[in-house]
């Protein structure tokens, strides 16, 4: 549920952003700028946010964000409209959107966190131990001195 919630947080801010700049600021149509974001969202959530950041840090992660949004808005806008500006198009997108996935990583991070925390409380580690012992009493026979 958590990485639905995530999804969708990813996907309504990416249309938002996009919808200002590319429907806005060039004249790209709102089914194009959906089909952008769809396709941009699901990539970035799972090749992004999932994979990159688990085994990076946050800078990292919205580094490689920034070259994989201008990837696919450059090649996507092309494909989809006929006009001219893609590449500021592309870049402006690349940079608005890299401030947006800085702070949402930290979100993600939260999310996570969070999830495998409470995991953990139910779940026990393997790595439970008992002491074993051949001695029945700590002294041997004082009784007897």
């Amino acid at each position: 549920m958590e990485h639905l919630k995530l999804f969708a947080m990813e996907f309504i801010f990416t249309l938002a952003i996009l919808f200002v700049l590319l429907g806005a600021g060039f004249d790209v149509s709102f089914g194009n700028i959906f089909l952008i974001c769809l396709v941009l969202s699901l990539v970035g959530y799972a090749v992004g946010d999932r994979i990159i950041l688990d085994r990076t840090k946050n800078t990292t992660a919205t580094l490689i964000d920034v070259v994989l949004i201008f990837g696919f808005v450059y090649f996507m806008t092309d494909a989809l409209t006929i006009g001219d500006g893609v590449l500021i198009a592309s870049i402006l997108s690349a940079l608005s959107l890299a401030l947006f996935e800085y702070f949402f990583h930290q979100s993600v991070v939260r999310t996570m966190e969070e999830n495998e925390t409470d995991s953990e409380a139910f779940a026990p580690g393997g790595e439970l131990r008992t002491e074993v012992s051949e001695e029945l009493t700590p002294y041997e026979d004082d009784e007897g001195k």
